[in-house]
């Protein structure tokens, strides 16, 4: 189905699922910025911006049974989410699961796995909301999410952008003899030929509970749902925070983004 039909079915029609765990998962230490979890973002915590979605969202679908857990190692982090009076399950994050390369789906797996046992129930989809990517609608958790509910055998969904640069086209790496290639050999000659490549914006992740405990099968059938882009994919550096609270600022005075001012 073309999306513009389905989102004009979307618009009409609830989202089918009963058990839905939302989970936010985030460290103490991160080596790009300090804290980045827990700083202050236009005059308040950076996960409130998350947690508002959240409460949009569970208000709005009142006939689910909708849980948020959180995976921390952070005291700092935990106190912000109970200054913000939401309810939730805290887990503790584990020092297996704890480094900086460790898998963020191994995370959201082990949160799942522990909150069914508090809960003493399976959950149908699993939602993550990423702490750092605060600018993100309704809208675009319901679409990502109706991806894997009603698209046929679709088991993951993720929030992307449109990239600005291509693997086959203008992006390089460093080959086997110490100079630099295209990272994908490609034939084509201008921009207009290329496939269409997207950046994935780490905002949003939708899985289907099985697939998300076996998620390096080969069953992995994934979907993606394009966000707008507001130039900065994550806030991995410094610049990035001041820039995303530069542009948060822009896009409140021009009307957007207004389910997460708070």
């Amino acid at each position: 189905m073309h999306m513009q039909h389905l989102k004009l079915h979307w618009e009409t029609n609830r989202i089918m699922a009963n058990k839905i765990l939302f989970t936010i998962c985030g460290r103490a230490g991160s080596k790009g910025v300090k804290g980045k979890n827990v700083k202050t973002f236009c005059g308040k915590p950076i996960v409130d911006y998350t947690l508002e979605i959240y409460k949009k969202y569970k208000k709005k679908y009142k006939e689910q049974e909708i849980y948020l857990a959180i995976n921390t190692d952070s005291q700092l982090l935990k106190k912000q989410i109970q200054d913000y009076e939401t309810d939730c399950f805290f887990i503790e994050r584990k020092e297996a699961l704890a480094g900086d390369v460790v898998s963020k789906t191994d995370v959201i797996a082990d949160t799942l796995i522990q909150t069914e046992q508090i809960v003493g129930n399976q959950m149908d989809i699993i939602i993550d909301l990423d702490i750092t990517s605060p600018l993100r609608n309704l809208a675009d958790v319901e679409g990502a999410l109706r991806l894997v509910t009603e698209e046929k055998e679709c088991n993951y969904a993720y929030s992307v952008t449109e990239s600005r640069r291509s693997p086959y086209f203008n992006m390089v790496c460093e080959n086997k003899d110490g100079y630099y290639d295209r990272v994908i050999k490609s034939t084509y000659t201008a921009r207009q030929q290329l496939p269409v490549c997207y950046d994935m914006n780490a905002s949003i992740y939708v899985f289907e509970r099985d697939y998300l405990l076996d998620a390096k099968s080969e069953n992995r059938k994934a979907h993606i749902w394009i966000m707008e882009d507001t130039g900065i994919l994550d806030i991995d550096s410094e610049n990035d925070f001041k820039l995303m609270e530069v542009l948060t600022e822009y896009f409140w005075r021009k009307g957007k983004y207004q389910e997460i001012k708070i």
